[in-house]
């Protein structure tokens, strides 16, 4: 190595630029809104039984830790895969802007400092339902995705479990609310995913990755899945309502149907018509109905 490039690696440039890469690593746009779920969770939470603000704070920082972990190591298992695949390959470790070692170094000392950060703070229920997630997701779903089409209900499992981290650093009782509102994390992620997976299926395909519309090209069968999944949606947003009272039980029940139902109307599409046009009209449908189902369960909440 000359010494210009010691030099080189010593500005703050180069110094910005590996510390943007780690963020990459963590994938802050999922990082976000799985700590926008955390974030509504607790606050139900608090809605059902006393909760201190600081548990919530701890659960959102914990998470955190543990889903940057899952995402760094996720990169380190798939970094030759994302290599083949045109949207991932400019990826920190594909594009060789990181080392394996490193990411396998951050990897692992976020999850154990996110895991001893929920135990030391919120408990031992919080950090091993962290634990499960974790593993759920690099362990289970990862090596998955080049084996079974079926890795997305292990993924989806993962993706929901974060409101449960919320939930229970709160000491809250089980309740309709986690119920629901797990069960809507859990089934929202099928037709968003099948639209992901169907706009991508070629870069999939080369990847190795199997997944469903890889495995059955017509995407008959995506759009089978991501209509069952979104008319599931409807007992399951509907099924706190139970607990409103008066307006806000018909005020409630309204406002979550209007989307889910707008949200199966696209599913339905897709699967009546499979193409590009359909599957991102379903993922720009799933991105609106997400937020607008949390925001009316928080809202419920208030009245």
């Amino acid at each position: 190595m000359t010494s210009e490039t010691m030099s080189l690696e010593k500005t703050p440039a180069v110094r910005t630029s590996r510390l943007r890469d780690y963020v990459v690593l963590t994938k802050p746009r999922i990082s976000v809104m799985v700590l926008a779920t955390v974030a509504a969770a607790g606050y139900l939470a608090s809605t059902v039984a006393p909760v201190a603000p600081s548990s919530v704070l701890h659960a959102l920082i914990g998470t955190f830790l543990i889903a940057a972990s899952g995402s760094a190591l996720n990169q380190a298992i798939e970094r030759w895969l994302d290599a083949r695949m045109h949207r991932t390959r400019n990826r920190p470790l594909p594009a060789r802007r990181l080392g394996t070692n490193e990411v396998v170094v951050f990897g692992t000392v976020t999850f154990c400092i996110g895991t001893v950060w929920l135990a030391t703070t919120v408990g031992a229920t919080a950090a091993w339902l962290g634990i499960g997630t974790w593993v759920l997701y690099v362990w289970v779903y990862t090596p998955l995705k080049t084996r079974t089409w079926t890795n997305t209900i292990v993924g989806a499992v993962a993706g929901a479990m974060p409101v449960l981290i919320g939930w229970y650093a709160t000491g809250a009782p089980t309740h309709v609310w986690i119920v629901s509102l797990f069960g809507v994390l859990f089934l929202w992620q099928f037709p968003h995913f099948m639209a992901i997976a169907w706009k991508y299926r070629r870069e999939y395909e080369q990847g190795g990755m199997k997944m469903l519309p890889v495995v059955d090209p017509t995407g008959y069968w995506s759009g089978i899945e991501a209509v069952a999944t979104a008319a599931l949606l409807i007992p399951t947003v509907l099924a706190p309502a139970w607990v409103l009272e008066g307006f806000v039980r018909w005020g409630y029940a309204a406002v979550v149907l209007l989307p889910t139902l707008v949200y199966l109307r696209a599913a339905e599409r897709f699967l009546a018509s499979r193409n590009d046009d359909t599957a991102k009209r379903l993922l720009r449908v799933s991105l609106l109905h997400l937020p607008l189902t949390m925001a009316a369960m928080l809202l419920a909440t208030l009245f």
